[in-house]
């Protein structure tokens, strides 16, 4: 039996390692000069004229809605099919997360969705980018109240395009990105934030450090601003590191590499599943696409359903998994006046993720493949 193949893991390379070492030789390990130097770079390649690094995703999305003054007696609308953090932000701020449907094929947001849960204590929606396919961005503005405001969740679409042929990241709203082990750019953890808002980029600076006028960096380097350290609100303890910053600009650098060999493996996926009773997601092979995660959607009649499908591939160390199971469903987000999302309890019940990353061979594809013929031919 092969070894266990995981369903998303980091390619780092020697480039990587010895940009670690050079950080760590420097003696400045924590938020410094490479930290800069990464927001700079991410702000180019996003096309934004401001990027903000933080600890993580849910660190960027919680500082966010906090920016835009979310607080108790608000409502965040957001998708049900999502990792947790998407709708934990809100709770943290003690704000209520509003679940609405999805594009059953997209599996995203869809306008539609939205506007049916709006109401007037609707201050943010937060749509999810979901496995590196765009939301429509112009479609949910569209149907948007002007005082509600949009923060986007690209946990899972550095790389990814909007339909304007721009990068997600670049619409101007607050825009949150995961750099987590598994993801397209990966620095093992962390985030970022990339917006428009020049005044709001400055608050996130300053709450992802205690809500401090001055860093670490800033305190080092101008020594006038140690005289300076009053707090006048709470904060967080949320920065980035050197050690991290050094790891994404690598990665960074390395985006086309990484990108061409996420499509290789999804174009060897979608000929050998060819004939199989399942789906992916639209535009899977187009440039758009960022292929953080491989869905399929099993159709009627499987020999397998679902969660059988993906106890037997997990018996062949085949790590496929789910994403996700719904939040709507879990007690924590449970509300008497919730809404039934009929579309994202369609989807859930047939998702499923197959291992992807630039880090598989043509034979980690050819053994899932051959596994998925086994159970579902």
């Amino acid at each position: 039996m092969r070894d266990y193949l995981p369903f998303g893991q980091p390619n780092f390379t020697d480039a990587e390692i010895a940009a670690v070492a050079r950080v760590l030789r420097s003696g400045w390990v924590g938020m410094g000069p490479e930290t800069l130097r990464f927001e700079e770079e991410l702000a180019a390649a996003l096309q934004v004229p401001e990027v903000v690094t933080v600890s993580s995703c849910t660190a960027a999305m919680t500082l966010s809605l906090r920016a835009l003054g979310v607080g108790p007696g608000d409502e965040v609308v957001v998708p049900s099919l999502t990792w947790c953090s998407t709708a934990n932000a809100a709770l943290y701020l003690g704000a209520r997360a509003i679940f609405a449907d999805i594009d059953p094929d997209t599996m995203c947001l869809s306008p539609a969705g939205v506007q049916a849960v709006l109401s007037p204590r609707t201050k943010v929606v937060m749509p999810v980018h979901f496995g590196g396919l765009a939301a429509d961005i112009d479609g949910l503005r569209a149907v948007l109240p002007s005082s509600v405001h949009l923060v986007e969740d690209a946990a899972h679409a550095f790389g990814a395009q909007l339909a304007s042929g721009r990068p997600v990241g670049s619409s101007g709203h607050p825009v949150c990105f995961s750099f987590y082990a598994n993801k397209t750019l990966s620095t093992a953890e962390g985030g970022a934030v990339a917006l428009a808002d020049a005044r709001q980029a400055a608050q996130l600076r300053s709450l992802r450090q205690h809500a401090l006028h001055a860093d670490a960096w800033k305190r080092f380097t101008e020594p006038r601003s140690v005289l300076n350290a009053h707090l006048t609100e709470l904060g967080f303890k949320a920065n980035y590191t050197d050690l991290q910053a050094a790891i994404g600009r690598v990665q960074l650098a390395r985006q086309a590499e990484l990108a061409a060999r996420r499509l290789a493996v999804a174009q060897r996926y979608v000929e050998g599943l060819a004939g199989l009773p399942l789906r992916v997601q639209p535009q899977l092979l187009a440039p758009g696409h960022a292929r953080h995660l491989f869905l399929v959607q099993l159709d009627d009649g499987t020999p397998l359903n679902r969660d059988e499908l993906l106890l037997a591939l997990r018996a062949r160390h085949i790590g496929a998994t789910l994403h996700y199971e719904p939040l709507h469903h879990m007690p924590l987000y449970r509300h008497p006046k919730s809404r039934r999302l009929p579309h994202t309890e369609r989807v859930a019940r047939r998702v499923l993720t197959l291992p992807i990353g630039p880090s598989l061979s043509a034979t980690d594809v050819d053994d899932v493949v051959a596994a998925m013929h086994s159970l579902l031919a």
